[in-house]
């Protein structure tokens, strides 16, 4: 018998996807060029030279089955040493290799590190707005997602939500920063908060909480503003990276988790995710793509068009009214729709060839996002539809 629950999920295909799905097929008709579509976030600038030549030389020189053989089950060594490294020397940590593990980009490291730190019925506590996939992440490990109402005057934390919310069942909290959908950034004072909130609760429960930390968008920032790094705040952190958007490496699938060494167990977190990838059928990224990452770890795309496009959709928006928190990050915006209903002006934006996001997925009704990792001179061109879109219809 077919499995109910995943043919159940049938039903709610995601919402980004069937908009994608929409533009390609838009596209075949007008041209894709034509279409504004501002839907995945899929990573739109070159990977960086280096990687590209690192590659050639890696084939040039390695034996195939060097390449091409299977990665042992936990990384390659040498990869998870050079991961390490690197984020010592960036962040002042005290990584080993042994605390580093591979994974199929950062959903498979947040898949694995919910399952590390919780068992069937605890609960995961997660900030709106968040990305609408932690749902299948946390639910279908057996643990429960619950999500605290946002704070929209700056989509940072809304603390007094959480205070109501946390309680003896919450074994972990995920979050994202900077995050996906809002571009916001979490700040120093509110990661401190934080912590000091988990600490004492911690105490108050009698057990260990753990943050979860998704952080794919780790480099990418604007106007100078930090994005901390989370495990130098809390010490049940695991952190969950995918070098997707800093290298421009999406289809490659290369992420990892890495535990705060000062973290319970730390030293055998790795070695757990190894148990739970037999349990799920994973397998570590393709040996050749860890090896070609390794070469090139403190390196990233040139991301400046995000920011330039960030900012020529920030000033167009507020200029036609919309109400908007900009963004420090990522290459998302998220500005309150100029209706209750973000579903009805998505819709409505269709007819003008612009795929935008509602934000009822994400947590946050009354709100849409637009993914600009696109070309700047595309950008520029869907700013007459938006004015005729708001002129029109508002």
């Amino acid at each position: 018998m077919i499995n109910e629950q995943y043919k159940k999920m049938l039903e709610g295909k995601s919402v980004i996807r069937q908009l994608s799905e929409f533009a390609t097929a838009r596209g075949k008709e007008i041209g894709y060029e034509n279409v504004f579509d501002y839907s995945l976030g899929n990573p739109s600038v070159p990977v960086p030279e280096e990687f590209t030549e690192g590659m050639i030389r890696l084939l040039k020189s390695k034996s195939s089955l060097e390449l091409h053989g299977y990665s042992p089950s936990l990384g390659i060594a040498s990869v998870k040493d050079a991961i390490a490294e690197s984020l010592n020397k960036r962040f002042g940590m005290s990584y080993s290799g042994n605390h580093i593990f591979p994974t199929t980009g950062a959903a498979g490291a947040v898949a694995h590190a919910v399952r590390c730190v919780t068992s069937p019925g605890d609960e995961v506590l997660t900030f709106a707005p968040y990305f609408p996939e932690y749902g299948p992440y946390i639910n279908m490990s057996g643990a429960i997602l619950k999500v605290v109402p946002a704070d929209t005057e700056s989509f940072q934390i809304n603390f007094e939500k959480l205070e109501e919310m946390i309680n003896n069942k919450t074994a972990a909290l995920l979050i994202n920063t900077p995050n996906n959908p809002s571009g916001a950034v979490y700040s120093r004072e509110t990661l401190k908060k934080l912590s000091e909130l988990l600490e004492r609760k911690q105490k108050e429960f009698g057990h260990d909480i753990f943050m979860i930390s998704d952080e794919p968008y780790r480099e990418i920032v604007f106007d100078g503003i930090e994005a901390p790094y989370v495990s130098k705040f809390y010490d049940n952190t695991l952190s969950c990276y995918s070098y997707s958007k800093s290298l421009s490496l999406p289809g490659e699938r290369m992420g990892y988790v890495a535990a705060n060494p000062r973290c319970r167990d730390g030293e055998l977190i790795s070695a757990i995710c190894g148990q739970i990838s037999r349990g799920i059928g994973h397998n570590c990224p393709p040996s050749i793509i860890q090896l070609g990452v390794a070469q090139v770890l403190d390196l990233t795309a040139d991301m400046s068009v995000y920011e330039r496009n960030m900012n020529i959709l920030y000033k167009e928006l507020t200029d036609l009214g919309f109400s908007c928190v900009k963004p420090g990050g990522t290459f998302y915006i998220f500005p309150k729709a100029l209706e209750e209903d973000a579903t009805a002006f998505c819709k409505k934006a269709l007819s003008y060839d612009l795929v935008l996001v509602p934000s009822d997925s994400f947590g946050v009704p009354g709100y849409f996002r637009m993914a600009y990792c696109i070309d700047t001179e595309k950008v520029e061109r869907s700013l007459e539809a938006l004015r005729r879109f708001v002129k029109e219809n508002y």
